[in-house]
């Protein structure tokens, strides 16, 4: 039961059949949710219960047969349908993240679903998978296995998990596609800030194909780019601080429901929300010490400069969005309009300035500058953002933030109770374990580096229900002589 199955490899070029099986998977990890919490909720005998897992056997042998096999199998984070991946969005986000943490407690990393799959099949996996036991995940791998053998069940085959050949390949392939698209951000965004510095139009099309790389990086794969977003550059600091934010806020926007249109206006209006920094004197950019209030004058009037640049490109070029100019405005502004720009008349602060607000706010805080040498740790500048209405931002979009990044986002360094250390390389993509991310151990007990990192999963518990391991506190990369960043490309 445990073999592993000959997999039906798809060609990268068959697009329509690739956006077929995203939505049959979506059907069919909806009919597994509800069928999962309808057994959670009633007996067996109930109606509901009957009528879920019927549905559940129809979706998946209708899947099955129109695909030729069915298999659903765990990545890491991500979830797998006949080999194309299930795209995580805020509609499917605490079903794909409940299926996930299930699976991974029970020790499951693929399940095969063969031929003539009825509804009292389904009804002893999921109830086998739902069940609350202090037994490790492999010790219910094996109670699994041995249970559907008991009953006479070969619908389905389930193997242990094991990263294949395959995962490896998407795993290189979306860390170097995210490494490209931010690298090339990078030096755009140089470009166009640069460009404006110095009276020369720059070319907005090349700015419009960078939103919409972070766009397609982030709806395919955002793990891998969020992740790069540690990676600060201090000398580089402006034009990362804009690439950063842009993502930030395009993730988030996409937790939002945002269309991929939508995406492509917040990105842009992210992208170029501190362009009024290019009108600013690069010796006050650079100052180190207090601003004067006149030189304090010029930096808050960034804003509204800013406009005046986009209005200067949509003259000169092409269209480019009345949202983004807005976004440049009210950035800095609170959600009761205090801060600046002054604001003198009643008006709502946009959803669009609202997203960039938080993400800009959170990368400047968690990043090194001329005039800060020391950065706050994310884990601190999150709960900060939550905590302390004076920072003026949406309280449910801070919310909605912490859910993207976790409690301890990317790039954290933090301490064990087994005193390892360790950086957080993903955010938990069930809601309920955001305090348990995806981490990898860099350095034993006894403080000896461990290479190449051991990758762990903080939620999944040991034998008798124990975690393994649980963080403690986040902790100063600079103390331990630790660069984050090197963890994460």
């Amino acid at each position: 039961m445990t073999a592993p199955a000959t997999k039906t490899v798809r060609s990268d070029g068959d697009k329509q059949s690739g956006a077929n099986v995203r939505r049959g998977g979506r059907n069919f990890m909806i009919a597994f949710y509800a069928a999962l919490r309808a057994i959670k909720l009633y007996p067996l005998e109930h109606s509901a219960v009957q009528r879920t897992l019927a549905e559940l056997a129809q979706v998946a042998e209708e899947l099955r047969a129109e695909e030729g096999e069915l298999e659903f199998r765990i990545s890491g984070e991500f979830i797998f349908l006949n080999e194309t991946r299930l795209r995580l969005d805020l509609s499917n986000y605490a079903t794909f993240g409940h299926i996930l943490t299930l699976c991974k407690l029970a020790g499951i990393g693929a399940i095969h679903v063969g031929t003539k799959g009825a509804a009292r099949d389904w009804t002893l996996l999921l109830s086998l998978l739902g069940a609350e036991t202090k037994s490790s995940p492999a010790e219910r791998f094996k109670e699994i296995v041995s249970r559907l053998k008991e009953a006479k069940i070969e619908t389905f085959q389930l193997d242990a998990p094991a990263e294949t050949a395959s995962d490896k390949e998407f795993n290189e392939e979306a860390k170097a596609a995210a490494n490209r698209t931010y690298s090339q951000s990078v030096a755009v965004t140089k470009d166009v800030i640069n460009s404006v510095r110095i009276g020369k139009t720059p070319n907005i099309r090349k700015i419009k194909r960078v939103v919409q790389g972070i766009v397609d990086q982030v709806l395919n794969e955002e793990t891998s780019l969020i992740g790069l977003t540690a990676i600060r550059d201090y000398d580089e600091y402006t034009f990362t601080h804009s690439v950063n934010v842009c993502i930030f806020s395009i993730a988030l926007g996409r937790r939002l429901g945002m269309t991929k249109l939508q995406l492509y206006e917040l990105g842009l209006a992210a992208l170029m929300h501190d362009i009024g920094k290019s009108r600013v004197p690069l010796d006050l950019l650079q100052k180190t010490g207090e601003l004067t209030d006149e030189e304090w004058k010029w930096m808050a009037a960034h804003p509204w400069l800013g406009v005046l640049v986009l209005f200067q490109f949509r003259r000169q070029q092409e269209e480019l969005s009345y949202r983004a100019m807005t976004v440049c405005q009210e950035h800095h502004m609170k959600v009761d309009l205090t801060g600046y720009p002054k604001c003198n008349r009643p008006r709502q602060v946009s959803l669009l300035s609202k997203i960039v607000s938080i993400a800009d706010g959170y990368d400047a805080a968690t990043s090194r500058r001329v005039y800060k040498t020391e950065a706050l740790a994310p884990s601190a500048v999150l709960e900060e953002m939550r905590d302390n209405p004076r920072r003026g931002l949406d309280p449910v979009l801070v919310k909605a933030f912490i859910n993207l990044l976790g409690i301890y986002p990317v790039g954290t360094l933090v301490v064990l109770d087994t005193f390892e250390l360790a950086v957080v390389s993903a955010a938990n993509p069930n809601p309920e374990s955001l305090s348990r991310p995806i981490v990898k151990i860099i350095s034993d007990a006894q403080g000896n580096r461990i290479a190449p990192p051991l990758q762990v999963d903080l939620a999944v518990p040991e034998a008798g229900g124990q975690y393994a391991r649980t963080i403690i506190k986040t902790a100063d990369p600079d103390r331990y002589g630790v660069t984050p960043g090197d963890y994460l490309i």
